[in-house]
């Protein structure tokens, strides 16, 4: 999907991941904030233990379209997401977490980390989370997007290194695109993170280590 001639010359001359930083977040709510937990540790063995979470935007003709992802940290794999042209919980985050959990279950002691987004912290979604007692939430300190490094970096991929080269007109074009990538990152792009495994490697070999301790 990605030419790998395209994309490495790409990274070689590639921007600081946060140069520029695209502000989405409505954190000025009275809605609960949850302690940062996760605590910039994106390192993690097991399947559905740690996941991030983060919305960003498109420009789509003259409107803006939003788009929001579950990422788990075991594999990097982009486990759900959704498309939207609004910022509701029930269209950006709620969308995104229900697509991830009919891929993938989550263990016990489940975290889920994100902004300070109000889509996170309004009850329709956080009720979700706490029907799992021993689920937690972790949230980033307050305008510090390096504690969110992993879903912030996924969006400047996709944006630079893929979806910047359309001029979106609807977002049935963009859906298409997104698609795409989803794909091809979790199973043919090489990840530095995973030893330059691609995500499904990944998962398929710790699925295997879980079979292993299992037995």
């Amino acid at each position: 999907m990605v030419d790998h001639e395209y994309y490495y010359s790409f990274e070689q001359a590639r921007i600081d991941i946060f140069e520029f930083i695209e502000v989405t977040t409505d954190s000025k709510h009275n809605q609960p904030i949850a302690d940062n937990l996760l605590g910039r540790n994106f390192h993690e063995n097991r399947l559905g233990k740690k996941w991030v979470s983060d919305i960003t935007y498109i420009r789509v003709s003259d409107k803006w379209a939003y788009l929001t992802t579950m990422i788990d940290l075991a594999d990097r794999k982009v486990i759900g997401w959704s498309l939207s042209e609004d910022m509701t919980t029930e269209n950006t985050v709620l969308k995104a977490w229900v697509n991830a959990r009919n891929n993938r279950d989550i263990e016990e002691g489940f975290l889920l980390h994100s902004d300070r987004g109000v889509q996170y912290s309004i009850l329709l979604f956080t009720s979700i989370l706490s029907e799992n007692p021993t689920s937690k939430q972790s949230m980033s300190r307050k305008g510090d997007c390096w504690d969110n490094a992993v879903a912030e970096s996924f969006f400047k991929s996709i944006k630079y290194e893929y979806l910047y080269r359309f001029n979106f007109q609807s977002i049935e074009h963009l859906n298409k695109e997104v698609t795409k990538y989803i794909y091809w990152n979790n199973n043919k792009r090489l990840h530095s993170a995973l030893g330059y495994k691609t995500p499904a490697e990944k998962e398929n070999e710790l699925k295997f280590m879980n079979l292993e301790r299992v037995a």
